[in-house]
């Protein structure tokens, strides 16, 4: 029998909707606090509540917090998986973060709901009956921190939010779910070819996210290199080129020693120095920016701010984004 530990940390898998009002918010018991007595005879489950915060108020150093209670519960305690309930906003950097962080074989699961526990069409009980089972099976292990959500598993430097409402919103563009669940059974039909992780003891580094637009030109850039910030990503055009009217800044920024990860704002594909002319990826590459491989804009950032933790040569720290 697989024992099991369950750690919420809030979400709207743990929120209930105000009938007269419509609106939703958090109560305070826990709706799915009994889920045990839907397993009986078949995993022990242990509860740990250790946020009881909406996704958007999820910060950087809770993301530590939660890692490092993991890997102390893993150390001291004979748990075989662990699964995390967690608002849908801001899941995908929360389990991203556990994924670069967390250096165990044990399976990692994060889930969260679409819909507050007594809506119609409530999706959070499900959602975590089916991680618990995903957490449960040999075949999950090693396979890196997962998100289980609407009967398909992914992997947590893939998946991404895309839609806001929908039931069916975690998707993995590009590649696709590593496996589904069924009533019964759990599939895996992909395998996970690399997978790297830092073992860092803090979480401080000011990363900034900007967006490329038609017509940008340094401002964002400068604002953000004067606001005393640690490194920047830039979600860039297409294949990762920028209007020529950012390039002064940029240049400034990588002079002053902060480094630029580039990405795409594109939803699939990877950033590549195809383009020769002003602003173009290779003009870019040549200057120093950092191509990142396939990441969205909001995971380069968590990847910079714990990669910033132990580098910040530009030369150390390209290698880790080459993945």
């Amino acid at each position: 029998m697989k024992r099991i530990l369950i750690i919420h940390t809030g979400g709207t898998i743990s929120m209930k909707e105000n009938k007269e009002t419509g609106e939703v918010n958090t109560d305070d018991n826990h709706p799915l606090e009994e889920i045990s007595s839907f397993l009986v005879g078949t995993t022990i489950i242990e509860d740990e509540f250790l946020f009881h915060l909406p996704s958007p108020h999820i910060r950087p150093d809770h993301m530590l917090m939660l890692g490092r209670f993991i890997h102390e519960k893993l150390v001291k305690e004979k748990f075989d998986g662990i699964v995390i309930t967690h608002g849908t906003d801001t899941l995908e950097e929360t389990a991203y973060f556990l994924d670069l962080f967390l250096q165990t074989k044990k399976p990692i699961i994060v889930t969260g709901a679409m819909r507050s526990s007594n809506e119609i069409g409530s999706d959070g009980l499900y959602n975590l009956l089916t991680a618990i089972r995903v957490a449960s099976c040999d075949e999950a292990q090693d396979k890196g921190v997962l998100v289980v959500m609407n009967d398909e598993i992914h992997t947590a430097r893939n998946v991404t939010k895309t839609s806001t409402s929908n039931v069916a919103t975690f998707q993995s563009p590009q590649y696709g779910p590593i496996g589904i669940t069924t009533k019964k059974d759990v599939f895996f039909h992909h395998k996970t070819t690399s997978h790297d992780s830092y073992p860092i003891q803090q979480i401080s580094k000011k990363v900034a996210l900007i967006k490329a637009y038609a017509g940008m030109d340094g401002i964002l850039i400068d604002a953000a290199r004067t606001g005393g910030i640690d490194g920047m990503v830039i979600e860039a055009l297409g294949q990762g080129n920028l209007p020529p009217e950012t390039v002064g800044a940029i240049k400034e920024t990588i002079q002053a020693g902060i480094p630029i990860v580039l990405v795409s704002r594109c939803y699939q594909g990877i950033v590549q120095d195809t383009y020769s002319y002003e602003g173009g990826g290779r003009q870019l590459r040549d200057m120093g920016v950092i191509f990142a491989n396939g990441l969205t804009g909001p995971k380069a950032r968590i990847k910079l701010m714990v990669a910033l933790e132990m580098t910040n040569n530009p030369i150390e720290l390209s290698p880790m984004f080459s993945y």
